[in-house]
């Protein structure tokens, strides 16, 4: 359905970095919240892979891809685990959880009219990545691009006490939503004030746990930019 994200690539990623960053952490019953679950297979993938006793609380405006992602949950029989709202996470009361997760809209583009608009990032694509981080969960997976301004991130989150404890890196091919032609000019616009990344048709996507610091805590903050600006 082209009203609801199709990336297998992006989302085998996210599901990846679920498993490995996330849930093989989880000692208890916590709580997750998600920001833009849309079909919700990434999540569904990880949940059959991995043992987890918490609940995970997804939200996602896309009313097509809610459908379908509690479709597939009553399918498999994860209501208990996985329950996703057709509402948005910024504009809901901040709900109590352990982690926030997210591969959230990182389309740069001079405004929301382009072929999904629910994927637009704001002007350099950072813009819903930092507010996400700016409602400061004790722990935060999301999916950080290296052509959505990729620096500001990484320092707002340092700016509001976040280290980078551990991330993962594939480099993605400029697929259907970004080879569209006014967001691709954008990004290229965007190049040229080194503000976007990329070599070619290829940009890296980046799966990065922020964790609130603590004294002597992991911070792989340099090394993340070092990797996103490399490309």
């Amino acid at each position: 359905m082209k009203d609801i994200f199709f990336c297998p690539e992006e989302s085998l990623f996210y599901s990846t970095c679920l498993d490995n960053l996330v849930l093989r952490n989880c000692q208890k019953c916590e709580t997750i919240v998600e920001f833009g679950s849309g079909d919700g297979s990434p999540i569904i993938n990880s949940l059959l892979r991995n043992p987890f006793n918490g609940v995970i609380h997804g939200f996602e405006l896309n009313t097509s891809a809610w459908k379908v992602a509690n479709s597939t949950i009553d399918e498999y029989n994860l209501s208990d685990k996985y329950v996703i709202y057709n509402s948005c996470l910024l504009e809901s009361s901040k709900p109590e959880a352990e982690y926030l997760i997210a591969n959230p809209p990182y389309l740069p583009a001079p405004d929301n009219d382009i072929y999904m608009p629910l994927l637009f990032g704001g002007i350099d694509g950072a813009t819903v990545t930092n507010n996400l981080l700016s409602l400061n969960y004790e722990n935060v997976l999301i999916l950080v691009s290296s052509f959505s301004n990729p620096k500001s991130t990484i320092e707002h989150a340092k700016s509001i006490g976040y280290s980078v404890n551990s991330f993962l890196v594939l480099p993605l091919k400029f697929g259907y939503y970004s080879s569209e032609p006014k967001v691709k000019k954008h990004i290229e616009e965007l190049r040229k004030k080194q503000i976007a990344f990329y070599s070619g048709e290829y940009y890296f996507l980046a799966g990065v746990f922020f964790k609130k610091q603590q004294e002597c805590s992991i911070d792989l903050s340099n090394e993340l930019t070092k990797v996103m600006t490399s490309v």
